[in-house]
C-alpha cells in the first residue's frame, strides 16, 4: 500500500549507491546473494535475543533488496536475477517469524505460525498472478521496471520492514503485532484473489 510512496523516496540514493557498485563491477546478482546471507544472520541474532543486532541486519538485508534491483537497472535486468531475488526475498520473509519462535517459543509459536501462514497467502496469490499476467501479456503501469507483475496490496514490502522493525524494537508486543500483521495480509490476499480472479477474467474476454 505504501511501496508506491516510498519507492520514489529512496529511489536517488539507491541509484547513487547502485552507481559506485557498477563501477566497481558488483553484479547485481552478487547483492542478491549477499543480503541474503546477511538476513540469514538474522535467526541467530533472534534466537539469542539480540534484537538490535537482529534489526540491523534485517534493515541491510533489505537495502540489498532495493540496490540489486537498482545495479540491474544500470546495467542489464535480467529474469533470472529477478526470479532468484523473489524466491530469496520470500524465503526471508517466513525466516523471522521464526527467529521469533526460537527466541520465545512459549510466547511466539501461535502467533508467528500464523503469520507464516498468512505470507503463503500473500506470497501464492501473488506469485500465482504474476504468472498468468505473464503469459497473457497483462502489464503493470504503476511497477514497469519489475520483472514479475508487482501486484499491489494492503501489506507490501514497506508494511513488512515496518512490522519487522517494530518486532525487533517490541519484542514482549511480537504476539500482538503479529495478529495485526497477519489479519493485514490476509485482506491483501482475499482482495488480490478477487482483483485477480476478475482481471484475469476480463482479459479472457477481449
Amino acid at each position: 500500500m505504501l511501496d508506491r510512496y516510498v519507492i520514489p523516496l529512496i529511489k536517488h540514493p539507491l541509484n547513487s549507491l547502485a552507481k559506485q557498485c557498477v563501477q566497481r563491477h558488483i553484479k547485481a546478482d552478487h547483492v542478491t546473494l549477499a543480503s541474503f546471507l546477511i538476513g540469514l544472520l538474522a535467526i541467530p541474532a533472534l534466537w539469542g535475543e539480540h534484537y538490535l543486532l537482529a534489526l540491523l541486519l534485517i534493515v541491510l538485508n533489505r537495502i540489498g533488496d532495493g540496490l540489486d534491483g537498482a545495479i540491474a537497472r544500470q546495467t542489464q535486468t535480467s529474469d533470472a536475477g529477478g526470479f532468484l531475488d523473489i524466491c530469496l526475498d520470500f524465503i526471508f520473509y517466513a525466516l523471522i517469524p521464526f527467529g521469533f519462535i526460537l527466541a520465545n517459543p512459549e510466547q511466539n509459536t501461535l502467533w508467528a505460525a500464523l503469520l507464516i501462514v498468512s505470507f503463503v497467502g500473500t506470497g501464492s496469490s501473488f506469485l500465482a498472478f504474476a504468472s498468468i499476467a505473464g503469459k497473457r501479456n497483462i502489464t503493470n503501469p504503476v511497477y514497469q521496471h519489475k520483472s514479475l507483475y508487482y501486484m499491489s496490496g494492503i501489506t507490501e514490502g514497506t508494511e513488512t520492514i515496518g512490522f519487522f522493525i517494530a518486532f525487533c524494537l517490541w519484542p514482549a508486543l511480537f504476539p500482538q503485532l503479529a495478529a495485526i500483521f497477519a489479519a493485514l495480509c490476509f485482506i491483501t490476499t482475499i482482495n488480490r484473489i478477487w482483483a485477480g480472479y476478475r482481471t484475469i477474467q476480463s482479459s479472457e474476454t477481449q
